[in-house]
């Protein structure tokens, strides 16, 4: 018998029981960035460790995990608002710039970073440019998860 949801209820109990939604947003993504290391379609490139993350830091990245970690975090953010763009992750991993004595000024992250993770997971086959929208002309609207990386990131215990 299907309930308000059109599935039977324990179709919605498994829904409900996700590990993603779950379990702890950090420890989640460090679990997913652990696993991800072995997917050979991740490999950070050779200049990343001489960029910084965005124009609002000072430095390079210091961490040796960052590429994996990122990835995670971006699958995930992926993974919960359906359908992401480019330009919504610059926008989350942005932060303030520092301007001396001038007010503080957002500036978003790196877009080279995020294209990069973003083509790696289409080469693995855990997303994919997502279908023209309603409303939308001409423009990609981003990437979506696909079958592969949900059944991949449900996964992850």
């Amino acid at each position: 018998m299907l309930n308000n949801f059109g599935c039977s209820n324990s179709e919605r109990n498994a829904k409900m029981e996700n590990t993603v939604y779950e379990m702890n947003a950090q420890e989640y993504n460090l679990k997913l960035a652990e696993a991800l290391k072995k997917v050979e379609e991740f490999e950070e490139p050779e200049w990343a460790r001489f960029v910084k993350s965005g124009p609002a830091k000072e430095r390079p990245i210091d961490d040796p995990d960052f590429w994996f970690k990122r990835a995670a975090s971006i699958l995930r953010q992926i993974y919960k608002k359906k359908i992401v763009g480019v330009n919504r992750l610059r926008t989350k991993y942005g932060s303030k710039k520092d301007r001396g004595m001038q007010p503080e000024k957002f500036k978003r992250g790196s877009g080279k970073i995020i294209r990069t993770i973003l083509q790696q997971s289409d080469a693995a086959g855990f997303t994919e440019i997502a279908k023209d929208l309603k409303g939308l002309r001409k423009r990609k609207p981003g990437r979506q998860i696909t079958a592969k990386g949900k059944e991949f990131m449900e996964g992850i215990k």
